[in-house]
């Protein structure tokens, strides 16, 4: 019998998760701890690099974490200080060269850095400094970073790692290991999640550890103490913590796709319980799309914090009658005659006893291209299911990210073409509801306008961006790089 490997796709891709940790003899165990709560953020490929205060020690590879780091592998990592990254490939190049954290020996010395998010003037970047004779190992747009910081004439790193980050328009969180020092860095608009936490050695010495994510602390029993700041580099050293603020503020731009689907529900995302942003979510959209059914059931997992929330609010029972398979990889094998809806029933499986006869509020975090959300409906309906009632807990996706989602180009992005009318026509829905925007702030507690939403309205917060959208090349889709071919990094 013939098969095709297929990948596995379904809503927005994960992207990047970073650890670091400073003051503890296993620093790159505990890394590789960190990482491991944070493998939902990316799952093509990771790394650690470590130091002992002489040299940095580094393993990489393709896969996940847990496959990755062997006892052996984390043996030969040594050092009390170590920086992790998790990486999904954003433009859908896999090659080792692009996982992170890179390394380099420069002027400025040993340097390896981790990085969340999207440069978005990158490309630009690029072509000046090869112009200029720099040579380029990788297509991540990390390594701008890197070629900035080494043409610096400050005298000290966190000076250089200043001036580079400066020139830099976009999103970045960063992590930073040098021999002694450990750095951890977020840009000025703070799209990115950066957090810091503290603990105990066993000799009764404070470590600390920073993570795109509090769930990482949790498994450490880290005591969280605050967000890394917009435009704030954390400097950690023998001499304690010293916090930089490098660069100018500017409006918060906190990205508000990690509370409706990114982060873990049990992490503390932008100082704000993510669970409980999501339940909010999902009682808003109660509140805003009521309908007449038996059941709430959420598309596992990102759907059912919002599906708790619609039930409470609704007073709908809340079922899980749709259940995930968690054993299955990003790829799978498909025999090669056609079963009808194979990746979805590979991933789903529903409760027909549950559903059948029923009418049923199908709740989900998002829809991007249609495809897969239309699949589930016609599940829940094969299933026995009288009505299906879509419920979305994030307005319509109607524009690409430029800051590090890897969201398709607006032309696969359905809502940018398509009514929610003629969506749940596509679907095959009974009705369709998507929370509005003003619901989505207010769920997530954004009273001042301190998030990102540019995916639902097109608007972007970065000159470069809106530039990009206004006069985008018509020989290319809009969200495709342009000109050279830069790695979104995280």
């Amino acid at each position: 019998m013939n098969f095709n490997v297929r990948i596995l796709d379904d809503h927005f891709h994960d992207y990047c998760g970073v650890v670091g940790v400073y003051g503890h003899e296993e620093a790159a165990k505990l890394v590789y701890l960190g990482l491991y709560a944070l493998q939902h953020r990316g799952q093509e490929s990771a790394g650690i690099v470590s130091t002992d205060g002489k040299g940095l020690y580094s393993h990489r590879a393709m896969g996940e974490v847990e496959e990755i780091f062997t006892p052996d592998v984390l043996n030969a990592l040594p050092g009390c200080a170590s920086i992790g990254h998790t990486r999904y490939s954003t433009a859908g190049d896999k090659a080792l060269l692009n996982a992170q954290p890179i390394m380099v020996d420069c002027n400025k010395g040993k340097i390896s850095i981790g990085h969340n998010g999207n440069l978005t003037n990158a490309a630009d970047w690029r072509r000046k400094l090869e112009h200029r004779g720099s040579i380029f190992q990788t297509n991540s747009d990390t390594e701008v970073v890197v070629h900035l910081l080494a043409k610096s004439q400050a005298r000290n790193l966190s000076g250089a790692l200043g001036d580079a980050l400066n020139q830099c328009e976009g999103a970045y969180s960063l992590v930073v290991l040098t021999p002694d020092e450990l750095y951890a860095v977020r840009d000025p608009r703070g799209f990115r999640p950066l957090n810091l936490a503290k603990f105990t050695t066993p000799t009764g010495e404070t470590a600390w550890i920073v993570a795109s994510e509090t769930c990482a602390f949790d498994l450490l029993n880290a005591q969280y103490l605050r967000e890394i700041e917009p435009g704030e580099m954390l400097r950690i050293s023998k001499s304690g913590l010293e916090s930089i603020h490098f660069a100018p503020e500017k409006p918060l731009q906190q990205c508000i796709f990690e509370h409706v689907y990114f982060a873990r529900p049990d992490s503390t995302i932008f100082g704000r319980s993510v669970n409980d942003s999501r339940e909010a979510l999902g009682r808003q959209l109660a509140r805003e799309h009521p309908v007449d059914a038996d059941l709430v059931v959420p598309v596992p997992d990102s759907g059912v914090p919002a599906a708790v929330g619609y039930a409470m609010e609704s007073g709908i029972p809340f079922r899980m009658g749709l259940i995930r398979n968690h054993y299955i990889g990003r790829t799978f094998i498909e025999p090669s005659q056609a079963i009808r809806n194979f990746g979805v029933k590979l991933k789903l499986n529903p409760v027909r006893g549950l559903m059948d006869g029923k009418r049923v509020i199908l709740v989900d975090d998002s829809i991007v291209r249609g495809t897969t959300s239309r699949k589930i409906v016609r599940m829940v309906r094969e299933a026995g299911a009288k009505e299906v009632h879509v419920r979305i807990s994030c307005p319509p996706t109607i524009s690409p990210c430029y800051y590090g989602v890897d969201t398709p180009t607006r032309e696969e992005l359905i809502a940018s073409s398509n009514s929610p009318e003629e969506i749940r026509r596509f679907l095959g829905a009974d009705s369709l509801g998507y929370i509005s925007l003003a619901g989505l702030r207010k769920s997530v507690g954004d009273t001042k306008g301190n998030f990102c939403t540019s995916c639902y309205t097109g608007n972007y917060p970065t000159d470069l961006v809106q530039l990009e959208v206004r006069e985008g090349a018509s020989s290319r889709k809009l969200g495709e790089p342009a000109a050279v071919t830069v790695e979104r990094e995280g």
